[in-house]
């Protein structure tokens, strides 16, 4: 959010990866700023956690347990995060004046993604187990995408 040290039309290409989203308490301020350090043409992408898990605790169970209905943002927690929506990402990208060029919805390619690192709980498991994380009928929450990526340039 602290960009105004950096000039204006000063780079090519912008990138913020998986976890930037949830910090963010501001998505236009941040996209203006943004938009105002790239050049003409300059490119954004984004690649981040796909906002259809949020709702949910990501413990793999037979029942999808809600945690937060989808439209609930936030701010969450004594360090506030938020939840943001699709809507909320490309409407802040957009009134700032991106033009969206490409829009991507992935899955896990690995059970990892399912594991808690923290815990190393992936450690123990087979490649079976692991890619079994990924079947949809096992894992109800691998039916949905798990990441979303989004490439927009300004104009």
């Amino acid at each position: 959010m602290k960009l105004s040290n950096i000039k204006s039309d000063e780079y090519d290409f912008v990138y913020t990866s998986n976890g930037v989203h949830v910090w963010i308490h501001d998505l236009h301020a941040m996209y203006d700023n943004i938009h105002r350090i790239l050049h003409h043409k300059g490119v954004y992408i984004m690649f981040d956690i796909h906002p259809f898990l949020r709702p949910f605790g990501i413990q793999v169970t037979e029942q999808i347990n809600v945690v937060n209905p989808y439209h609930i943002t936030g701010p969450f927690g004594d360090i506030p995060t938020y939840k943001w929506r699709i809507q909320d990402l490309m409407n802040a990208m957009i009134s700032s004046g991106f033009h969206m060029k490409h829009i991507e919805e992935m899955y896990a390619e690995t059970g990892l993604f399912w594991m808690d690192d923290s815990k190393n709980e992936g450690d123990s498991m087979t490649k079976k187990e692991l890619d079994d994380m990924c079947n949809w009928r096992l894992n109800p929450l691998a039916a949905l995408p798990q990441w979303l990526s989004i490439r927009a340039v300004k104009s």
